[in-house]
């Protein structure tokens, strides 16, 4: 039997397996891709949630005649600050979120300071409104925490997938490159002190 008359067509299997080979890794990368940017996207929301929050609990404070002015200005800075850095979900380096972390740190700072000297206005405490919004900063904060996890986790899956050989080898020629984590904050390994 003479195999050289069937190389033609076992060469165009060969190729056909290759090509859709290629396809679906193809496509399965980019379809970790967007599981990448969902999270993200989500992860955006729960901070813009928080962002939305702000200006209410500042308007809700403000009626407090004798409150510090500075701690409010600061939370008012904090927030334009965090709300400028935009980061597209395309490029989602370490870098970038690093930048966006640290401008949402100095949001969640000011806003954890302005707290903590309503804790001095005992009737600022008892406001219902001030209450509501404390409530739904706190839900909010452990929205944003899910989030992260659910984005962190979206990032582990992309990333694992596309550094995979021979995936890596198809996923490297369409470009496609590590996405950045988001990365616990500095000081957060140690456990705060407490003190009577």
């Amino acid at each position: 039997m003479d195999f050289r008359k069937y190389l033609p067509i076992i060469l165009l299997a060969l190729l056909a397996v290759l090509v859709f080979s290629m396809c679906g890794s193809y496509n399965s990368a980019v379809g970790k891709d967007e599981n990448v940017k969902k999270a993200w996207s989500q992860v955006e929301n729960q901070y813009q949630r928080r962002a939305d929050l702000i200006p209410n609990l500042v308007n809700t404070v403000k009626g407090y005649a004798n409150f510090e002015q500075e701690t409010l200005e600061k939370v008012i800075s904090a927030r334009a600050s965090a709300t400028q850095v935009k980061i597209d979900a395309n490029n989602l380096t370490p870098e970038a979120i690093q930048r966006f972390e640290q401008a949402q740190q100095g949001l969640t700072g000011a806003l954890g300071r302005l707290l903590a000297v309503a804790e001095n206005y005992p009737d600022l405490k008892a406001n219902q409104n001030f209450l509501d919004l404390q409530k739904q900063l706190e839900g909010t904060e452990n929205r944003i925490s899910v989030e992260r996890k659910n984005f962190n986790e979206a990032v582990q899956d992309y990333n694992s997938y596309i550094r995979r050989f021979p995936t890596n080898l198809i996923t490297g020629i369409f470009g496609f490159s590590p996405k950045g984590y988001f990365q616990a904050a500095a000081g957060a390994e140690n456990a705060p002190e407490v003190k009577f």
